[in-house]
């Protein structure tokens, strides 16, 4: 694979000057064939064909309980759906990822119980450090750094993409991971952009470290991470989740 050098190369070699000294290009000096692109398919309600499916419907062997990894993840599969089963604890990936497309659909339960953060309750977790809130955010006040589409506690949403309870919610995220130094030190954050029900909520939002129920943000030094589902104890559902490496 030949490097940016090489294209300069050609394309200096390739100039000629104007009397007056000004650059004058041809078509030909600003095109490059190479590398070849990589191909990606697509299709309707399908993975990208270069994707990880995290989950189809058809079993949770890419994942496992968060809090022990040796231990299988627990929860419920019905119809291809994916439910929090109360109390077993969150799940996770067993492979860790640093920056990617994911893309993940959600539901909240169809009967309404509870209100404010007690009603359809979960949350996607960002290399196990930083949440995206899932939540039934219709007619449902609550604090804004928490209701569905925020940076848990860090960041609202820029608007409030709402569904009835029941319905299915989709997140498109584009995630940056924080990167550091051989010493631990920061060197820049971490970003995220979210796209809730085809809606933009979080626009390449800076993440300030971790993101805690109590307290501030905290920054701890780490690299790849997985994502993590979490059991919240209600009885939120997902499908359809993939990932790919950026």
């Amino acid at each position: 694979m030949r490097n940016k050098s090489y294209f300069l190369t050609v394309v200096l070699t390739g100039l000629s000057l104007y009397g007056n000294g000004q650059t004058k290009f041809q078509p030909q000096d600003t095109e490059f064939y190479e590398p070849k692109i990589r191909t990606v398919t697509t299709s309707d309600n399908q993975a990208p064909s270069d994707a990880i499916v995290l989950f189809n419907g058809t079993g949770l062997s890419l994942w496992c309980s968060a809090n022990d990894s040796t231990k299988e993840a627990n929860w419920h599969i019905e119809n291809k759906i994916l439910q929090v089963k109360p109390g077993t604890g969150n799940i996770r990936t067993k492979e860790n990822f640093e920056d990617f497309q994911l893309h993940i659909e959600w539901k909240s339960p169809e009967a309404i119980k509870g209100e404010g953060q007690g009603r359809g309750n979960s949350g996607v977790f960002l290399q196990g450090y930083y949440e995206i809130q899932v939540l039934d955010n219709n007619k449902n006040p609550t604090y804004v750094n928490g209701q569905a589409g925020s940076l848990y506690k860090q960041q609202p949403p820029l608007v409030s993409a709402v569904k009835n309870p029941g319905e299915w919610h989709s997140y498109d995220m584009i995630y940056t991971a924080p990167r550091y130094n051989r010493d631990g030190i920061r060197i820049r954050k971490g970003s995220i952009t979210v796209i809730h029900n085809g809606v933009v909520v979080q626009y390449n939002t800076e993440i300030a470290g971790t993101t805690e129920y109590i307290g501030m943000p905290r920054v701890i030094p780490h690299g790849a991470g997985p994502i993590v589902l979490q059991d919240h104890g209600d009885l939120v559902q997902f499908r359809n989740i993939w990932l790919r490496k950026l």
